[in-house]
């Protein structure tokens, strides 16, 4: 893996000048990838629609979340407030005493990004973990993903090419191919770390490798995630059949080929939603992103509808139909492989009895990115709120939980398997992934980053001996 071998030397190369880089360039280097993808987003679009069978609608929106999001990152660079810049003066009356202390956050370094199959722009070459990256001041390879290679091969050109333009320095942006490839990525010494969308498997693959290597480095990847949805009796009463019209949209979304798919809800024994779901259900077959997903998807729904008590209200009726699958609450409980997440169109209704058995229900779970809770006007829910924070990082109040806003508050992550670190994957403090705390200790003003000197010239906010300071 020579190619490898060369191509992370580069990105270390790069490293430095990329760090060093002043904001106004960095901001200038995001915005010049986003025009390049708009520009060319007829041909971005064609042939992603070729390589993927996405519809045309779905990919421009798509392409321009993806363009935004740049843009979004050069708005998080511009602010500052990302380097989380720390002064403490010096107090020798402190216990013990203090030296003057001054910390920031700093770029780690190249960084590994393994490009995401149902996202051919969002989570793949020039998708949130490439910008975030780049938006820290780290050079990028991006691992290209097999489902999409002249989709990948084009878009790479244009960041290539705008980043040039805008005067990246050489090895700042970078691609390999093929699943070898990869593992060589992940396994050069001059790589800092690995951010990953994808399976729970390959993800926990990567993620011992990383650890293995004798110069251990973070993965940060985004796994499976269930994504379990509470409808309480009074909500199911109320709008039983809304709520089945919407469940039916999200978990079919994408053919479910979302990570924020609904794959578990959890309703009241003879529910409304469970009676009017079917109708909303389609009947086709939809083409899956690939033969690998197709092929896990038929294997998981039909290995989960084969379990004693499990029934199938709707689909089935072919490889790729969407699928309603429901349990009782025991059912589940007995049958834990019924909470294994199926990439693809399918859902699992499971019912309860009570609120005894629907949090019997709720305490086997694993961690989600996301947790629902459908509930009506002046229910206490302070409980289940509490349940589901501690199992979710982000829970929703009403409404579905596909499609995911990148903004500052958003947190796209939660507790094993959904992912295995604390940070986001998604939204502004995404870049936090790729950044380092560094203190510098009675250091003269000489040396110094902008971000720490006195005269603050980059206009930030910063915390001084304990108390948070605009500029």
């Amino acid at each position: 893996m020579n190619q490898v071998s060369e191509i992370a030397r580069r990105a270390a190369g790069a490293a430095p000048a990329l760090a060093a880089m002043s904001v106004a360039d960095r901001v200038a280097l995001l915005d010049a990838i986003a025009d390049a993808l708009d520009g060319a987003a007829d041909e971005l679009v064609a042939v992603a629609g070729e390589e993927t069978a996405l519809p045309d609608a779905r990919l421009r929106g798509e392409l321009a979340r993806t363009t935004a999001q740049l843009r979004k990152f050069g708005v998080v660079v511009a602010e500052g407030g990302y380097l989380e810049a720390t002064i403490d003066h010096a107090d020798p009356g402190d216990v013990p005493p203090r030296p003057e202390l001054r910390r920031m956050l700093r770029p780690i370094g190249p960084v590994a990004v393994f490009a995401a199959s149902n996202f051919p722009f969002a989570f793949s070459v020039a998708g949130g973990d490439t910008a975030s990256a780049l938006a820290a001041g780290c050079p990028v390879v991006v691992k290209t993903h097999p489902g999409h290679p002249r989709t990948s091969a084009r878009t790479a050109e244009l960041v290539a090419g705008a980043l040039t333009a805008a005067g990246a320095p050489a090895g700042a942006f970078q691609t390999v191919a093929g699943f070898d490839e990869g593992l060589a990525l992940v396994d050069a010494e001059q790589i800092e770390a690995v951010a990953f969308t994808g399976s729970l498997r390959g993800g926990r693959a990567l993620l011992d490798r990383c650890t293995a290597r004798a110069k251990p480095i973070p993965f940060y990847g985004e796994l499976g995630s269930l994504n379990p949805v509470v409808v309480t009796p009074e909500a199911d009463a109320a709008r039983g059949a809304e709520l089945a019209a919407g469940l039916a949209g999200s978990f079919q979304l994408g053919d479910g080929q979302f990570c924020t798919k609904p794959g578990l809800v959890l309703v009241p024994a003879g529910s409304a939603l469970e009676a009017a779901l079917p109708a909303s259900v389609g009947t086709g077959a939809p083409r899956m992103l690939t033969e690998t997903i197709a092929t896990g998807f038929e294997t998981g729904r039909d290995r989960a509808a084969a379990v004693p008590g499990v029934e199938v209200l709707a689909g089935g009726g072919s490889a790729t139909a969407p699928t309603v699958l429901a349990a009782d609450a025991a059912t589940l409980l007995a049958h834990r492989e019924l909470l294994e997440e199926v990439f693809g169109p399918v859902t699992v209704l499971v019912r309860y009895a009570d609120p005894a058995a629907r949090d019997a229900v709720l305490e086997a779970l694993e961690g989600s990115l996301t947790m629902t809770l459908h509930a009506e006007p002046g229910e206490d829910v302070v409980g289940l709120a509490e349940a589901m924070a501690s199992r979710a990082g982000r829970v929703l109040f009403g409404g579905w939980p596909t499609g995911v806003a990148v903004s500052w508050a958003q947190h796209h992550g939660g507790p094993w398997p959904a992912t295995n670190t604390v940070f986001t994957s998604v939204g502004a403090m995404a870049v936090r992934r790729f950044l380092r705390p560094i203190a510098y200790q009675d250091a003269p003003a000489s040396v110094l980053p902008p971000a720490l000197r006195d005269d603050n010239p980059l206009g930030i906010l910063r915390r001084i001996d304990g108390v948070l300071r605009l500029p």
